[in-house]
């Protein structure tokens, strides 16, 4: 499904670049702005970015990581 006509892009590239990011950094923080830097573009009239926010949260990749590695070492510091 076309999710932004201004750039093509596609329910499957957006899922694709999600999953590309979470394999490359599992700790990473996906935003639509990463997303469309990912897939070498830039937001343009901002109509797609309620259709666009839906399909991130169909991906299981958009989970927040529960602690980031600089959040784990500070728990680790604080347990000695």
């Amino acid at each position: 499904m076309m999710v932004c006509h201004c750039h093509a892009i596609s329910d499957r590239d957006i899922h694709a670049a999600m999953d590309w990011m979470r394999a490359a950094d599992p700790d990473t923080i996906i935003t639509p702005g990463k997303l469309y830097r990912a897939l070498g573009k830039k937001a343009d009239c901002g109509g797609c970015l309620p259709l666009f926010l839906e399909t991130m949260a169909q991906n299981d990749s958009l989970g927040v990581p529960v602690l980031t590695p600089a959040a784990a070492r500070r728990l680790q510091k604080r347990a000695r």
